[in-house]
């Protein structure tokens, strides 16, 4: 299973089955969580959008199929995150993307970063010392198992990254906007130049209307 395997065959036919229901889940798991791709946490994924998104995983299916290593590899990961995705995606659903989006922002900013990350880090070791006990265990010799450890190896450190990623984008956001508020009372309490016609100020939003205009 460490060749390459010819096209048509029994076993090019089974990696590929495994690539499209692993991948199939995937992407049901997400569309149920967040049909509009708000709460995508891969940005690659996030820009292909649906629209290409789907034919682009379905000609990486028919390449990976080729090799079973990696093709169990990225199956096993899918499969795992897409578990993950269906675990919160009725609550996603339910309460709407930009709410729950809104609401996990608050307690993420309402929680201590040190507790969140140990949290974050005590999750994905736990996760990924069980893809390294199967690895171990597969004595680097059973292809299938080795692979299948490798892919939950692989979960712990997708989790890791793409939630590291979404807390500096957090934070990032919340650097911008502290400048903006810091220089937003400077703006709106100079007073309007003489001569400066209010109506202008009001439209570019400088001004509160209290003037009734």
């Amino acid at each position: 299973m460490e060749e390459l395997v010819p096209f048509a065959s029994r076993l090019y036919g089974l990696m590929f089955l495994l690539l499209i229901v692993a991948r199939g889940m995937d992407f049901l798991s997400t569309w149920v969580a967040t049909p509009n791709l708000v709460l995508e946490g891969n940005p690659i994924a996030k820009k292909l959008g649906w629209k290409w998104g789907i034919p682009v995983n379905v000609a990486l299916c028919v390449g990976l199929a080729f090799w079973p290593l990696p093709a169990i590899v990225i199956s096993t990961t899918s499969v795992l995150v897409a578990a993950r995705n269906f675990q919160s995606a009725w609550l996603m659903r339910s309460l709407g993307e930009q709410f729950y989006r809104d609401w996990h922002v608050e307690r993420v900013q309402e929680t201590s970063i040190t507790l969140y990350l140990f949290c974050l880090f005590a999750q994905t070791v736990l996760t990924g010392g069980v893809g390294a006990a199967v690895m171990y265990f597969s004595e680097m010799r059973n292809v299938p198992l080795l692979a299948i450890g490798l892919g939950i190896v692989a979960y712990a450190l997708a989790v890791a990254f793409y939630t590291l990623l979404g807390i500096w984008r957090l934070r990032r956001s919340a650097i911008r906007t502290a400048q903006v508020a810091d220089r937003k009372p400077t703006i709106e309490n100079t007073p309007p130049p003489p001569g400066k016609n209010c109506k202008v100020l009001l439209a570019a939003g400088h001004l509160d209307p209290p003037w009734g205009i």
